[in-house]
């Protein structure tokens, strides 16, 4: 793996930094007090490319390979998690899919939309009764003619509020993943209601909804990918996403190391600043190491992507890994920052409640040690 930058890996880092510098950190504890950030960073995201690295040109991408998409997004997960997540999913999860499985009128109509900001997507799998075990789903979708209709509900949907379409998956066979087919579904198709969810510990500025399907009607093209198929569509789809997961943590990481550093140069005690105490310093070193550690980890991932080598089990150690890093970077960061770390006048407290559920979206970290596990022995565990 070469971890040398090419010239325009660099010069995206240094936009997304910029970026990030500007239109996002002076505004992520404002949007984390208001449960809402400015949808006018969609827009933005969208006019520097963001929204569309790694897709085709042809359909309104910016190419770049999956390393400057990851750098894009550890800057962002530096800025504010919830500013990440609208990346990861609407580019990550639904346009990199329709792209991979989608008919060429699916990419036409949807992914310029998607990647100029015009239109956010979502990713519908998880239900009330079913998120680990995304197998045995219960929303449903029944042949009606050419059309089929669409019943049941999901929820902790990303993006859920904001999207204009969703990438839902539904049974349309018998149970187990033989029977998942994806749907990309209009949110304005009539029987589909959403509801934001308020009062979350962390990404609080990101929509996540509950949505329900009542008879959804949609057409037999709004099929993606083959019937039956879709359980693949979301494997697919989870296994770069939690890439971008494992880069957005190490953002997050690389912030309480900044910050811890800064605070412990400027706050004196005993006559010091306490950057001078051992242990201080040894708190600060723990979290550097967790940094580089993920980052590699997550480059990783992209590297074998980019040569075409299996990467499902590097993407599965990479989110393990920088997810649990996020949140011992933001303990340790707390830590520095002693009673001032509690208060949200100051970022750590913030970072610690985003890191959080980090390890719990995309795969927990307990089903990602039996992914592992799985891999290293040719054994289910589950």
């Amino acid at each position: 793996m070469n971890l040398e930058l090419t010239e325009e890996q660099a010069a995206v880092r240094e936009l997304a930094a910029d970026f990030t510098d500007r239109e996002i950190v002076p505004h992520a504890a404002e949007w984390d007090r208001a449960e809402q950030v400015d949808l006018g960073i969609v827009r933005k995201l969208g006019k520097l490319g963001f929204l569309g690295l790694t897709l085709p040109e042809e359909y309104g991408g910016s190419g770049g390979d999956h390393l400057a998409y990851c750098l894009v997004l550890e800057e962002l997960g530096r800025g504010d998690s919830s500013v990440r997540g609208i990346v990861s999913v609407s580019l990550g999860l639904v346009g990199k899919s329709v792209n991979s499985f989608g008919t060429e009128e699916q990419k036409r109509h949807w992914l310029p939309r998607l990647t100029s900001g015009e239109a956010l997507a979502c990713f519908a799998l998880t239900e009330p009764g079913t998120g680990s075990d995304a197998a045995n789903l219960t929303t449903r979708a029944v042949r009606d003619g050419d059309d089929w209709l669409i019943t049941g509900s999901k929820t902790f949907i990303t993006n859920g509020t904001w999207a204009e379409v969703a990438l839902v998956f539904a049974r349309t066979g018998g149970p187990g993943h033989r029977g998942v087919t994806a749907f990309l579904v209009p949110t304005d198709s009539p029987g589909f209601e959403r509801r934001l969810i308020h009062g979350k510990l962390g990404l609080r500025g990101q929509a996540t909804a509950e949505l329900t399907f009542d008879g959804v009607r949609v057409p037999d093209s709004a099929r993606l990918g083959a019937e039956g198929k879709g359980f693949t569509v979301a494997m697919a789809a989870l296994a770069k996403g939690r890439m971008s997961v494992a880069a957005g943590c190490v953002g997050i990481a690389r912030a309480c190391l900044e910050a811890a550093v800064r605070y412990a140069g400027e706050r004196e005690q005993f006559g010091k600043p306490i950057a001078s105490h051992q242990l201080v310093q040894e708190l600060i070193s723990d979290i550097a190491v967790d940094v580089d550690a993920a980052r590699l980890l997550t480059w990783r991932v992209a590297d074998h992507i980019e040569r075409g080598l299996p990467f499902a089990t590097e993407s599965s150690v990479a989110k393990l890994y920088a997810s649990e890093a996020a949140v011992r970077a933001a303990n340790n960061a707390l830590q520095v920052f002693g009673g001032y770390g509690f208060i949200d006048e100051y970022p750590v407290g913030k970072y610690l409640r985003d890191a959080r559920v980090m390890t719990l979206y995309e795969g927990t970290s307990q089903i990602h040690k039996l992914l592992i596990g799985r891999s290293l022995t040719g054994i289910n565990a589950f």
